[in-house]
């Protein structure tokens, strides 16, 4: 994944609040990345009503 591409949330891997689930599948742009925890990333993601928050890459489909 790269910045500015385009990212459909398929999957939450953990219970996160009822503002993330709302998330699950909606498109949202690839803004960064956050490391977690030495050794994996996150990447975060932006929303059209400017609402951002991070996902595991796994749980993110590259939209084409």
């Amino acid at each position: 994944m790269e910045i500015g591409q385009q990212v459909k949330v398929c999957r939450l891997r953990d219970r996160v609040s009822p503002l993330i689930v709302k998330r699950l599948g909606k498109i949202g742009t690839v803004k960064g990345f956050k490391m977690l925890d030495g050794s994996s990333v996150g990447v975060v993601v932006q929303f059209e009503d400017q609402f951002a928050t991070w996902f595991f890459e796994d749980e993110l489909k590259v939209m084409q």
